[in-house]
């Protein structure tokens, strides 16, 4: 079993990790998804956050950008991080089943946005 964590602004990865207001877990047993729900965080932080990734026991976390102290301590408690990703939750999910997730993806086309 394996949990996953995003950090979420609506259905997109929240821009910034310290703004997070909800986050997706998803748990996955060989590589499958079995379950799935939505938490609702007390409050905006990056310690918010951080507790309810240690509490949860998460693996693997994808969000935007990250301060430096944060990522140190999430990867020095041996959780995954893929930092700077851009896109929708269905983007996030679809690469983390394709095995295909790394820090930096940007989903986003230009069509995406109307300027």
């Amino acid at each position: 079993m394996k949990k996953v964590l995003v950090t979420l602004y609506g259905e997109e990865v929240c821009p910034r990790f310290d703004h997070t207001a909800e986050v997706w877990i998803g748990t996955y047993f060989k590589d499958e998804l079995v379950e799935e729900r939505t938490v609702v965080l007390s409050a905006q932080s990056a310690e918010e956050v951080c507790h309810t990734i240690v509490a949860e026991n998460i693996a693997v976390v994808v969000c935007g950008a990250i301060e430096k102290e944060f990522f140190d301590y999430l990867t020095w408690k041996r959780v995954t991080v893929y930092d700077f990703v851009a896109g929708t939750l269905d983007n996030v999910r679809g690469a983390i089943e394709d095995k295909a997730m790394r820090g930096g993806m940007n989903f986003w086309t230009r069509s995406d946005h109307e300027y």
